[in-house]
């Protein structure tokens, strides 16, 4: 591999955990806690920004040194479990993928006025033409990449024109009017839970970049892919906290697009229809990739026809937004259950980073082991508590 290829590839794996992480729940999510907290909403960015890093370190340095995917890490730990992790995370990828597809269709409608149904069809078949293209996983890194920066970018201008409170925000970083634990380990469980932690991680074991001698190359593209998420987090909250501190209230149905909206006019309007979309396409390329990487565990021909599997997932969760519309029973159950995911992968991760027949002569810093610790009892806590209160939802 060249070192050309290899920034490649890194590129592409940061931004395919970055990107995947923005879905359309992240953007509601974020406008919904900065109307909650204003300016107080900067400590919980900082806090998980902390505790996403620990994650996503912990996982991706295994990942490389086992030279295995996480399923299969979690098999080597305690047999079948990996099957288990495997089966949660392909259950909400599936459930997540018909949420960004709606998000997709609603950014079109936004856009261009399209029916919903027909701006999600029309993101499944340009995701359905990435994998269509022989070298699909550098394709998907470009898309990725270039969505990603112009999120950013958009983002970015509606923050100045929304003239926030640049000051006030800097200080609640560290000094927190009001403080939210709930709200930091819901934002975590939204940047690394579920499939997203897995994503680069993954992309960096197709690429190659693996073993001992890489792991300056995974850490850093781990904590690029927090770092490029929370960028977008913390653009996205300046842009909102300048609507809300001047007064103005959040339509409770779509908050972030009212927040644009007010903003920068129509023009402003717009560009969330753009945001959306992006949000939901790479969203969608990102949850259909990793699902996939998880199902090839069950059978060597999923690997061997891998594109053609993504293509199905992304056909068959189309078909079941454009039949049924978004199945909000699906997507209450999947997101009680992708509570419980972070811990459980996280967890076996960690069991097996000291695990000599798994790592081999490699050394895990005790530290992040016992940080990782810590971050599986708080999202297990969160996990537990929202499997609780959701359930009785669907009855």
């Amino acid at each position: 591999m060249t070192p050309k290829e290899r920034l490649n590839a890194l590129a592409g794996a940061a931004f395919l955990m970055a990107t995947s992480a923005v879905g359309p729940g992240f953007l509601t999510q974020t406008a919904v806690f900065t109307e909650q907290l204003l300016a107080s909403f900067a400590f919980v960015i900082l806090a998980s920004i902390i505790l996403d890093v620990g994650a996503q370190v912990n996982i991706w340095r295994i990942i490389a040194v086992a030279e295995k995917r996480g399923q299969d890490i979690a098999n080597d730990v305690f047999p079948g479990l990996g099957y288990l992790v495997a089966f949660f995370v392909v259950l909400g990828g599936l459930a997540f993928n018909i949420g960004n597809l709606a998000g997709g269709g609603l950014g079109v409608n936004a856009l261009f006025g399209f029916d919903p149904v027909t701006g999600a069809v029309m993101t499944s078949i340009i995701c359905i033409t990435i994998f269509l293209f022989r070298r699909a996983n550098m394709a998907m890194d470009k898309v990725v990449r270039y969505l990603g920066a112009l999120m950013i970018l958009l983002t970015g201008y509606v923050m100045i024109v929304s003239q926030p409170p640049y000051q006030e925000a800097v200080l609640r970083t560290v000094a927190p009017l009001e403080l939210d634990i709930l709200a930091i380990i819901t934002i975590v469980g939204g940047t690394v839970g579920g499939y997203i932690t897995f994503a680069g991680g993954h992309r960096l074991l197709d690429a190659g970049i693996t073993g001992k001698e890489n792991l300056r190359y995974v850490t850093n593209t781990a904590v690029g892919g927090i770092i490029t998420a929370s960028v977008m987090r913390y653009l996205l909250f300046l842009a909102i906290l300048g609507v809300v501190t001047a007064g103005s209230s959040l339509d409770p149905e779509n908050p972030t697009a009212s927040a644009f909206q007010i903003a920068a006019g129509e023009i402003g309007f717009r560009m969330f229809g753009l945001i959306l979309w992006a949000a939901g396409i790479t969203s969608v390329i990102g949850a259909a990739y990793t699902s996939v990487t998880f199902l090839a565990s069950f059978h060597s021909s999923i690997d061997t026809f891998r594109n053609y599997w993504v293509i199905g997932f992304i056909v068959f969760s189309t078909s079941i937004f454009a039949v049924v519309g978004e199945p909000v029973t699906l997507l209450v159950l999947a997101g009680a259950f992708n509570g419980l995911i972070l811990p459980l992968t996280l967890g076996s991760i960690l069991l097996a980073a000291h695990n000599r027949k798994i790592v081999g002569s490699y050394n895990h810093p005790l530290w992040l082991t016992i940080f990782g610790f810590i971050i599986v009892v708080l999202t297990a806590y969160l996990g537990v508590r929202t499997l609780i209160i959701s359930i009785p939802q669907l009855f």
